[in-house]
């Protein structure tokens, strides 16, 4: 079979236009496929340079098949079935800063260089004092990109033409701008000139994103079958999800030299992209974080199980469509678009999600997911809406016992055993108020949260405890 290399798919030559901060599987299928959609279709004419961001790893395979891979979609669209094949040829270079530091830094020089992306983890966007200008290179990434843009500057001699805009894709909250401040503070740190300062400032442009779509990676189990399916062995394969959302806040428009909206790509650019991670963070996780316990005391284990059980799909349905959607104010027609991809994505039978891994941490998950829309929808009908008030009964039955071991508690299903993990706080709660009647117990949840349900109207507060309280008395 032959192997993906230089000879088995051309490369076109364009010039650099974008940095990559991670070589990982996300930014792949996610960024990259985006790229190479634009360049396919004339919009863009740009390729892509990636960087290794930490020492850890190598890009040996990235040399070996000339920086090209294959990115495989599998799912359901409204249409049926979805498989989608396309081979990335946009990824130019990938660069060690580590051992290549000279060819790495040769990039901070290059005129043609506009965007730089990022997806460095959490952790990774965090500003460190004790990183040093005088490594090659800094040891964080704030630090890296700071040295980048100071050679920069001083290559152009302080050219307002030659900003740069960032583009962070990493998932924390208001990403762009907690990655400026991190530059900002390193400029301060390191005392380097005001003029660059300002140049910073005012010339780069610090993005920050949403990004949505399920990456499964390298396909480990059945690698080899797809390769007969392509006719080629593809070792930096990464299979994905059809769907994808990218929203980039921006206070400078920047839609015209980035087209993905006028290539057709699944992308929004505002000045407040607030609406659409509520939107994501109330429907898509939060109907997750509503059924997923319940699917897992009634028996099933991955999302695909419950979306096949008919009561499970059933409530699942009547929460985002009857209980969360009228909570939201985005347009309609968005609201339930975007509701009937999540269905789409939760019938995916290409990806086997773990209840028990979405179960994880579920105390924290249901507080920022469902609360919010527990208070909205009481303070606009001055009603408890039953299926979030059911979801958190079956989170309270799900957490209710006091065996530990292997630093969780341990449940019960059956004549099974599943682990529980959370704070430790979480778990102290539960070991210790487990056997408590379920008034109480509810009654001391809530007063364990009461920070949380501060903001629940006091009435609206006693009629949700007692709903609560009846569900779990019924499992």
């Amino acid at each position: 079979m032959d192997q993906m290399n230089a000879e088995l798919f051309s490369k076109k030559d364009r010039d650099i236009k974008v940095l990559q901060f991670g070589e990982g599987n996300f930014l792949r299928a996610f960024v990259d496929y985006m790229i190479d959609i634009m360049n396919e279709r004339g919009t863009f004419d740009g390729n892509i340079a990636i960087v290794k961001p930490i020492e850890f790893g190598n890009l040996e395979q990235f040399a070996k098949q000339n920086c090209n891979y294959t990115v495989l979609l599998r799912g359901r669209t409204d249409e049926g079935e979805y498989i989608e094949k396309r081979v990335i040829t946009s990824v130019a270079d990938a660069v060690d800063p580590f051992t290549e530091y000279e060819r790495y830094a040769a990039y901070a020089k290059l005129p043609s260089l506009r965007f730089v992306v990022s997806n460095t983890t959490e952790a990774g966007i965090v500003y460190d004092e004790s990183d040093s200008i005088e490594l090659n290179p800094p040891k964080s990434y704030p630090g890296k990109l700071t040295k980048l843009l100071y050679e920069r500057f001083k290559a152009f001699d302080g050219d307002p033409g030659k900003g740069l805009v960032m583009l962070p894709v990493e998932l924390i909250d208001d990403n762009g701008i907690m990655l400026k401040k991190c530059v900002m503070s390193q400029i301060k740190n390191w005392k380097l000139p005001i003029e660059f300062e300002k140049w910073v400032d005012e010339c780069c442009i610090f993005t920050s994103t949403l990004v949505d779509r399920i990456v499964t990676g390298y396909p480990r189990n059945e690698a080899e079958q797809i390769w007969e399916e392509l006719g080629y062995e593809d070792r930096l394969l990464v299979t994905a999800e059809p769907f994808a959302l990218w929203v980039i806040e921006s206070a400078k428009d920047i839609s015209e030299e980035f087209p993905l909206v006028k290539t057709g790509l699944p992308v929004i650019f505002t000045d407040n992209q607030k609406p659409y991670k509520q939107r994501k963070v109330r429907i898509l996780n939060g109907a997750h974080t509503s059924f997923v316990l319940y699917s897992y005391l009634s028996g099933h284990d991955t999302v695909l199980e419950s979306m096949q059980d008919e009561k499970i799909a059933g409530f699942m349905n009547d929460t985002i469509y009857n209980e969360i959607i009228p909570t939201l104010d985005l347009p309609k027609e968005d609201l339930l678009s975007f509701a009937d991809a999540v269905k789409n994505r939760f019938n995916n039978p290409f990806i086997r999600h773990e209840l028990l891994s979405i179960a994880l941490n579920s105390v924290s998950k249901w507080r920022a997911r469902c609360l919010p829309s527990v208070i909205e929808y009481y303070n606009r009908f001055k009603k408890i809406p039953k299926n979030l008030a059911f979801s958190l009964a079956a989170l309270i039955r799900f957490y209710s016992t006091d065996e530990r071991g292997d630093g969780a508690l341990i449940g019960h299903r059956g004549d099974g055993t599943y682990l529980i993990r959370d704070d430790a706080a979480v778990l102290d709660f539960f070991a210790a108020n487990c056997h408590d009647t379920p008034e109480v117990l509810v009654d001391k949840y809530i007063e364990f949260e009461k920070d949380a349900f501060a903001k629940m109207d006091p009435k609206g507060l006693d009629a949700f405890k007692t709903e609560v309280a009846e569900d779990l008395a019924k499992f």
